[in-house]
């Protein structure tokens, strides 16, 4: 292929905007589907603003609903995603509340602190917990697709680890001894629910990249 080839194609090249500000979150996405030839960036880079209203009853109904309310405002393929952590012990609070758990703008070590603090006195086996994510695609020509990813844990006795984000630090796997904070990025990346779902939308997405 020559220079002239290259730029024609890059001129061209598949944009992937998700729909999210979160920086953590970006930097994992990025990762995990680098191996796709196309430009990925957050709404905020493609300079897209929408004011979503959350108002599904499941995972992937908010997902559905954020990918389509970015979508009427662009001709590029729109991934969102809604993600959450489910504790067993707690009738699976706080779910698809998780980000807005004690209003979005607390600090999460003030609400990874009051699960704890919830969680006072219940022993390991009762402590199961998972998170769940679900990732929707809504793609130029009007389709939708949607993958889901889960990884099994409890909850911890403390925050542990500096290396992921939100609820990260409390939620212990213990086939690897240690928090999802205190994973490698290679690691989470592998096991975690975000990681599952975008692996699994990868070949809907190989599909339509130019």
């Amino acid at each position: 292929m020559n220079d002239r080839m290259r730029e024609d194609r890059n001129e061209v090249r598949t944009k992937i905007i998700f729909a999210t500000g979160n920086e953590g979150k970006m930097r994992e996405i990025r990762k995990i589907l680098g191996d796709l030839d196309a430009e990925i960036c957050s709404m905020k880079e493609a300079g897209i603003r929408a004011d979503i209203i959350e108002d599904g009853r499941t995972f992937e109904e908010n997902a559905v609903i954020k990918a389509k309310a970015v979508a009427a405002q662009t001709d590029a393929i729109v991934l969102a995603d809604d993600s959450g952590l489910e504790i067993d012990y707690l009738n699976k609070e706080p779910g698809i509340y998780s980000a807005r758990y004690m209003g979005e703008d607390t600090p999460y070590a003030i609400k990874n602190q009051n699960l704890i603090d919830r969680l006072e006195g219940v022993p390991d086996e009762k402590r199961t917990a998972r998170f769940v994510c679900a990732i929707a695609a809504a793609f130029p020509d009007g389709e939708v697709v949607t993958t889901h990813g889960v990884i099994e844990g409890r909850i911890g006795y403390e925050e542990k680890g500096s290396n992921g984000f939100g609820y990260d630090p409390i939620f212990y796997v213990p086939e690897y001894g240690c928090s999802t904070a205190q994973l490698s990025e290679e690691q989470k990346n592998e096991i975690s629910h975000r990681g599952k779902a975008l692996e699994a939308m990868k070949p809907e997405l190989k599909k339509r990249i130019r």
